[in-house]
């Protein structure tokens, strides 16, 4: 290389000079890798139709291509173990019970925040039975700063005074009967189940699983407990815990709502999500958020 050439780099805040690059033209059950695929040709000319005006080419298809293929899923099981080998969940906590509170507060907030209230609220209430004791009404101030702050005092103090009353105070380790407790639905008891008591009953779907799955057509559904059910038919039981906290956290560091950092993505061509901020495959218009 001439001394001072520098090798032209990808564009970090839009499509590489805003031109979609169509590559790596995928055969049933092969997988794209990077500086590998084949290029496509590139589009022709728009073809001017009979009243002069321009009509333009459709993209061409991915032939053979299917998104939940087992060489597929597993190679974005095996990039996430690279990015993300030993993440946990990060609602700060040190009982199951305190788990269940976090993770009740954690609605329609961030774990940030989350962790911020949490400390002085479990010191002010050490024990499951101290919040049974509470009326919604006297925990209201003290959780007002995570957002929905009634609702989630009534789920709070009805799950413990539910846990005190038919559960010896003890945090039940199994799926149904969590499900019993006010304020928590299957994504709080998958949180609890995994983060606490280490069992792979299902799979935590919060809103960064919910937008990654769908971004890399690992479902189409919207509703969580569907995008759950097709998730565990595609993803080994035993990575349903630590699955859902790698794609938990490459949503906070990497694969953002609004603008994806695709350009620093390591499952970049794996991925054609339709609102990818820069491409080296072709893009899906269905798969986004």
């Amino acid at each position: 290389m001439a001394r001072g050439v520098v090798p032209r780099q990808p564009a970090r805040t839009g499509r590489q000079d805003k031109v979609r690059v169509k590559n790596a033209h995928v055969e049933t059950g092969a997988l794209a890798r990077p500086g590998r695929g084949k290029a496509s040709a590139a589009a022709p000319k728009d073809r001017q139709s009979a009243a002069g005006k321009s009509t333009p080419t459709s993209a061409p298809k991915i032939k053979g291509y299917n998104p939940v293929s087992p060489e597929r899923v597993a190679e974005i099981l095996k990039r996430l173990d690279q990015l993300y080998p030993d993440v946990k969940c990060a609602l700060t906590h040190a009982s199951a019970w305190e788990l269940v509170v976090a993770t009740i507060l954690s609605a329609q907030s961030t774990d940030v925040n989350v962790n911020r209230v949490t400390p002085e609220l479990f010191r002010k209430y050490p024990t499951v039975e101290a919040f049974a004791a509470l009326t919604p009404e006297q925990l209201e101030p003290d959780v007002r700063s995570t957002g929905f702050f009634r609702n989630k005092s009534k789920s709070v103090v009805g799950a413990a005074k539910k846990i005190v009353a038919d559960f010896g105070g003890q945090v039940p380790d199994d799926m149904e009967k969590l499900l019993t407790l006010p304020g928590v639905a299957r994504k709080t008891a998958n949180v609890v189940l995994g983060s606490w008591f280490g069992k792979a009953e299902g799979v935590v779907v919060d809103t960064h699983v919910h937008r990654i799955s769908r971004r890399l057509e690992l479902t189409t559904q919207n509703d969580p407990q569907k995008i759950e059910q097709d998730l565990m038919k595609i993803i080994p039981r035993e990575k349903w815990i630590l699955f859902s906290h790698q794609i938990i956290w490459h949503g906070r560091k990497l694969c953002i709502a609004r603008k994806p950092k695709c350009a620093d993505c390591a499952l970049e061509n794996l991925c054609h999500a339709g609102d990818k901020t820069w491409s080296t495959v072709e893009m899906h218009k269905n798969a986004k958020v």
